[in-house]
């Protein structure tokens, strides 16, 4: 009997599986935006983008059976790195949530000891804003710091770079601030300020991958910046993040924290990569003691799957398209409140920042006084069109953080107004022109009735 060709038999059958989940997914609802019935058809503010090219990748993975961090892990963090102009390569984590834990609690890491910053210890301060989602705030409590809250703008829902300067003190370490809804922060400034000062900058781009300063991209400003691949973001991989490091040394420490706190760097099914895995002496271990199990840093294990890479690597390729979309809706919606005699009296709109260019994650407004924001978001949810409020709205408000050490500079007058005034809308790239137009007609009968 002949031989059989196993290579090319996989190879057949691969493609047959391939193109059997390919066709299956052109059957599908996905393939597809569901028909628009005004009032019937509900507008979520996000929603997933998928194509049957993500589905292929996605079973393309499966089919290699290789479930821990592997080959496509190591694409999209070097494909990461590239979009977001660093030299090392990203960072995968499990959640944007792990990617500001990691990045946060990396700045305690005694890997960083040899550094020119030194490692922030219990009691040091890190500025911050309490109109935020709270995973942006809550590793610098978790690490015994003491967040510094400082207010935002109106126009742009952002902390201004002079107020952020204002706040420190000599037990000021770092600034870990978020990008708006997409809305970017001056990063570049503060960049330049804490070099100078000898403070570490957290970028948290969670909401804002595709955002721009000056042409830049953002998170290519800090020492660490953070990414959320949750499917309400700019590209999903179901849950996911990622974390882009300033320079390798830093990527080191994080990685570490990423991956048990441990003080070998090998890859996944790799060993003795540094040479001398029986030669370390270090901390009060025996000489010689395995380098696999010394642990440097009180770490975590938050890694991403390759399956989950393999979507994302998928979604990456598409993610100027989602950029472009997502910038077309904010503008038409812009352009409508603007233009509506009723719209633009009830509603004020929050501005780019100067310099930048966003990628919109929703569509922030804030109500004129007098105007029944609890009312108008109720009427507007049983009108099957979705909203959200500015996340925590104030931090230091929310029952979580009762009891907790902070300091506010100044007073957070601003926060308080977007607790009560602010609401936003979706502006996905599955939004179509009659779903924009029905959002509109609705806002506008709100304003009016409430």
């Amino acid at each position: 009997m002949p031989k059989r060709d196993a290579t090319n038999s996989d190879a057949a059958a691969r493609k047959a599986v391939l193109d059997a989940a390919h066709a299956y997914f052109e059957t599908t609802a996905h393939a597809q935006p569901q028909p628009f019935k005004a009032g019937e058809t509900y507008i979520p503010v996000t929603v997933k983008s998928v194509s049957a090219g993500d589905l292929t990748a996605l079973v393309d993975s499966c089919l290699d059976m290789w479930f821990t961090a592997g080959p496509h892990a190591k694409n999209l963090e070097e494909k990461l790195a590239q979009r977001f102009k660093r030299l090392a390569p990203g960072l995968l984590v499990n959640s944007g949530s792990s990617a500001n834990l990691v990045a946060a609690s990396s700045l305690g890491s005694p890997l960083l000891a040899h550094g020119k910053n030194k490692p922030l210890v219990k009691g040091d301060e890190v500025i911050t804003v309490a109109a935020s989602f709270p995973t942006t705030v809550n590793p610098i409590v978790q690490n015994g710091w003491i967040p510094v809250f400082v207010d935002v703008d109106l126009n742009t829902l952002n902390a201004l770079p002079e107020t952020v300067m204002a706040a420190q003190t000599k037990k000021t370490r770092a600034v870990m601030l978020a990008h708006t809804l997409g809305n970017p922060f001056r990063a570049d400034v503060l960049a330049d300020w804490c070099k100078k000062e000898n403070l570490y900058l957290i970028e948290d781009c969670c909401d804002a991958l595709g955002s721009t300063i000056l042409d830049a991209p953002v998170g290519s400003f800090g020492d660490f910046a953070t990414l959320s691949f949750y499917p309400a973001h700019h590209i999903t991989t179901g849950e996911g993040g990622a974390v882009l490091a300033r320079d390798a040394r830093l990527r080191r420490v994080a990685e570490s924290m990423r991956d048990w706190g441990r003080d070998c760097w090998c890859e996944p099914g790799k060993d003795n990569t540094c040479k001398k895995r029986f030669g370390w002496e270090l901390g009060e271990l025996p000489p010689g003691y395995d380098h696999k199990y010394t642990y440097s840093s009180m770490g975590y294990n938050l890694k991403m799957t390759d399956m989950q890479a393999a979507l994302g690597v998928s979604q990456l390729a598409r993610v100027d398209d989602f950029i472009t979309a997502r910038r077309k809706n904010w503008k038409t919606l812009c352009d409508g409140v603007r233009t509506s005699p009723t719209l633009s009296r009830y509603f004020t709109i929050v501005e780019p920042t100067g310099g930048t260019n966003p990628s919109w994650f929703g569509f922030p407004i804030h109500c004129e006084q007098g105007l029944d924001r609890a009312k108008l978001v109720a009427f507007l949810e049983q009108r099957k069109i979705g909203t959200r409020l500015l996340f925590a709205g104030n931090l230091t408000r929310q029952p979580a953080f009762k009891g907790v050490e902070h300091r506010i500079h100044g007073n957070l007058n601003n926060t308080d107004d977007v607790m009560r005034r602010t609401f936003w809308l979706g502006v996905h790239p599955m939004l179509d022109q009659a779903r924009i137009t029905y959002m509109l007609e609705q806002l506008e009968s709100g304003a009016k009735k409430f």
